[in-house]
């Protein structure tokens, strides 16, 4: 079992009380949650965090989110979700795609692909990103 790309940027998080329903599993809305989180850390580690966005008055807003629930998880369990910069369409289209695998199997639990534009904060049209969004992604992109 392994990544669906090489080098994947990597969270890990532990399945607790308050993330399980009524069928006795992790609730799905969990998963959407881990896969912002870990989206937001790789953003930040590329340099590209909140406070940036905010001094550029430019994000890179969701526009479309595809999650494929694969495997339930449990309790205690603890998993590693992995993100990529899969596509950086100047000027303005980027895909994320992520991937959340049990640590102790490595069976893939969910993949998903999100897609964002590049959008002006202060009136949250789409704009053109500046260079510093440029920048920071397009290392990022696999191929």
């Amino acid at each position: 079992m392994s990544w669906d790309h090489e080098a994947p940027f990597i969270l890990r998080f532990t399945v607790e009380a308050k993330h399980i329903d009524a069928l006795e599993h992790t609730n799905n809305t969990q998963y959407v949650t881990w896969c912002n989180e870990t989206a937001w850390a790789h953003t930040t580690d590329l340099g590209l965090g909140a406070d940036a966005y905010r001094s550029l008055d430019r994000a890179m807003a969701l526009t479309k989110a595809e999650y494929h629930y694969l495997l339930a998880t449990r309790l205690g369990e603890e998993l590693e979700v992995g993100t990529w910069i899969t596509t950086w369409d100047r000027p303005m289209l980027m895909e994320r795609q992520m991937q959340i695998r049990l640590v102790a199997t490595g069976e893939t639990v969910l993949r998903a692909k999100l897609q964002f534009v590049c959008i002006e904060i202060s009136t949250g049209k789409p704009k053109r990103p500046p260079k510093a969004f440029i920048d920071g992604y397009t290392p990022a992109l696999i191929f």
